[in-house]
């Protein structure tokens, strides 16, 4: 048994627990896609919606240092938005920013998932995963995780670990259950999460 099915086989459902929507926000970024054509933003959109989250704001930017820290600090801001999703621009080319543009914005940073997303990206491409910058972390109470701009890249990091950290039931712990102190340190109101 691989150590990523080991892993899995460890968490599980806790059925006495409610499922708590959560509001999430998918940024895409992109100097080429639109709505109609954004298949990853899709992906991400149709995955969380069928897991019982609510899609709070979908929008499209392109490959700007300046223009992706905009929309993802108003998000941030925004008590609305519990979540962020980006896809796109972790690569290694010029063009490829969003580390850049979104990893000053973190008060926490989450090295694990960058961890797990690789660990679950080798099992299917192998090295090649090595060519992506996914990062995640924390910021004004909000979470947010920046996955590579590939439709399969997005579905792995969704049902391999965002679908499991962002259910309230997922056991032995998750995201949800420790919203409601991400910002204790500022006794700000908008993580209200659910209470643990």
């Amino acid at each position: 048994m691989s150590s990523i099915q080991e892993s899995k086989n460890d968490e599980s459902k806790n059925d006495e627990k409610k499922f708590v929507p959560l509001n999430i926000a998918v940024l895409t970024i992109s100097d080429t896609r639109s709505l109609a054509d954004d298949k990853s933003g899709t992906t991400l959109s149709e995955r969380l919606s069928a897991a019982g989250h609510t899609l709070a704001a979908r929008e499209i930017v392109t490959d700007d240092v300046e223009a992706i820290r905009g929309v993802v600090r108003r998000w941030i801001t925004d008590p609305g938005v519990d979540v962020v999703i980006t896809t796109g621009g972790t690569g290694f080319t010029g063009r490829d920013v969003t580390p850049e543009a979104i990893e000053p914005l973190f008060e926490k940073r989450m090295d694990g998932f960058s961890i797990a997303f690789h660990l679950l990206s080798h099992a299917k491409i192998g090295t090649s995963t090595i060519q992506s910058r996914a990062t995640a972390g924390v910021a004004g109470a909000t979470f947010i995780f920046c996955l590579p701009g590939s439709p399969g890249a997005c579905r792995d990091g969704w049902d391999g670990i965002l679908a499991a950290q962002l259910d309230y039931r997922t056991r032995p712990c998750n995201f949800v259950e420790i919203m409601p102190r991400l910002d204790e340190h500022l006794r700000r109101p908008k993580a209200k999460g659910a209470s643990a």
